[in-house]
């Protein structure tokens, strides 16, 4: 006999995916629970203090241009600070591009780029609203017609780069990179499209006092509306939550077959056992006891910096480690909080937070290669040292189980992979198992702090299993 139903929704992991979704079912009026394995909330968005009581780092996401651009998590008050300098890339001892939250000073030390540069955003910048609805929704629903012509005339124009400069080209391949796979590519175009105009209209902004201030945001407004969220609570296999008429799983493919595979009809478990994951993040946390001592010194004023070289080098390193190789020169993306938000350190203690992009379960301690890229651009970084932690890809998935292999993705960004992600259906959130949905970032839009798979998950929840129609306040019984 099955156990009775006591629980409207459970939600397994605590991500930012797996909170909105708990965060919509629960101001729906319904009885929601949440259990996270580890010892506190958050996934991807969580902040401690690592070295110093007065030192807060980011063991995750640091930086977070879909968070001010999410629809979803625009309706919360968060306190994001906004850097002069969204993203900035040094190329080589004498040049650095530089992308200012304005468009036109952008615009303007390009130089002889400047008015293409100005002519592939300014279109993205004026509508905004619309790339972002499209990007971040479900990927379910067309756009309008103008919306797709900027979206694809402006991601095919990325995979031939559109500019002459090697600044510009640099800054686009910098995003690029944020793909995690082979470059040029057309995934890599609509990341370029979609980050590279967000840095001229909401920013690449830092959550005041770290990201795990958007994880509290989201549990406190949980709680307010009767929710719960059980940390140290690691669900072994989904009939244990058969007290609740419906559960979301914030999980990788791989956490969903580890909990319900022999649960699933073998072509949906098959077709989950077949989703690929992608190269991987090593990361060092480091805590020095200056400003990093960039030659350039716009670059202390950017709150992200990608490491590269030129676009062909950032294409060539990405490509490696597509391919499962080690990059002799690794792409790094550096993160400076203390360039937007000074409370999270002193002058004498400052977190610097880095990772370097690595092959797939990559064993190797990234520190060694990190601190040499930085110190090509920043000769003496290595003497601020105070004190460092790396996280090598191999290590990743002990810290949060949905980076398999370090991949911070859930599963590879590939074309397939976006298209059908996690597996080709046409509602990508429901499983054909009754009452069981996907939450997490292996689902559209992905990967990212915006919490808008969650939202999209509930929402068909609160349409299939509770008959929530809009203009209705409250789900029927």
């Amino acid at each position: 006999m099955s156990p009775p139903v006591t629980q409207d929704v459970a939600v397994v992991g605590s991500g930012p995916n797996g909170l909105a979704a708990a965060v919509v079912l629960a101001r729906a009026g319904l009885s929601v629970e949440v259990f996270e394995a580890a010892a506190e909330p958050g996934g991807g968005a969580r902040s401690t203090r690592l070295f110093d009581s007065d030192v807060i780092h980011d063991i995750c996401s640091a930086v977070h241009p879909m968070a001010a651009a999410s629809p979803f998590l625009r309706q919360f008050d968060l306190d994001l600070c906004h850097p002069e300098v969204p993203y900035a890339h040094p190329i080589d001892e004498k040049t650095t591009a530089i992308a200012y939250a304005d468009l036109e000073r952008t615009c303007a030390r390009l130089g002889r780029d400047g008015d293409r540069w100005r002519r592939f955003m300014a279109p993205l910048v004026e509508h905004t609203s619309e790339i972002t609805e499209v990007l971040l929704g479900d990927l379910r629903h067309p756009p309008r017609p103008r919306t797709a012509a900027y979206l694809a005339t402006r991601a095919l124009a990325v995979t031939a780069n559109p500019f002459r400069s090697k600044e510009a080209a640099a800054l686009i391949a910098g995003i690029e990179a944020h793909a995690l796979g082979r470059l040029p590519s057309l995934v890599g175009g609509g990341i370029a499209v979609l980050l590279g105009h967000l840095a001229h209209t909401t920013g690449w902004p830092i959550p005041r006092g770290g990201s795990q201030r958007i994880t509290d945001t989201l549990v406190a407004d949980i709680e307010a509306h009767g929710g719960r969220v059980h940390t140290n609570a690691r669900v072994a296999d989904v009939r244990e939550l058969a007290h609740a008429r419906v559960v979301l799983l914030d999980l990788a493919p791989k956490g969903v077959l580890d909990l319900a595979g022999p649960l699933l009809p073998q072509p949906y478990r098959r077709a989950l056992e077949k989703v690929r994951y992608g190269p991987a993040a090593a990361k060092v946390d480091f805590l020095v006891s200056e400003a990093i001592p960039w030659r350039e010194k716009e670059l202390a004023k950017a709150g992200t910096v990608h490491i590269g070289g030129t676009r062909a080098e950032v294409h060539a390193a990405e490509n490696a480690v597509a391919q499962g190789k080690r990059a002799r020169d690794p792409f790094v993306l550096l993160a400076q909080p203390m360039a937007a938000d000074p409370s999270r350190g002193l002058p004498g203690k400052q977190p610097i937070w880095a990772y370097a992009h690595v092959p797939h379960g990559d064993p190797l301690d990234p520190t060694a290669a990190i601190i040499r890229r930085i110190e090509r651009f920043a000769p003496g970084f290595r003497d601020t040292i105070l004190a460092a932690r790396a996280i090598p890809a191999s290590d990743f998935e002990a810290y949060n189980a949905n980076y398999v292999g370090g991949d911070i993705a859930a599963a590879a960004v590939t074309m397939r992979q976006v298209v059908g992600r996690p597996v080709l259906r046409w509602d990508p959130y429901r499983t054909p198992l009754r009452g069981v949905y996907l939450c997490s970032a292996a689902t559209p839009p992905g990967p990212g702090v915006h919490g808008m798979a969650g939202r999209h998950a509930a929402e068909r929840v609160l349409r299939n299993e509770f008959g929530y129609r809009p203009g209705r306040t409250r789900p029927v019984s």
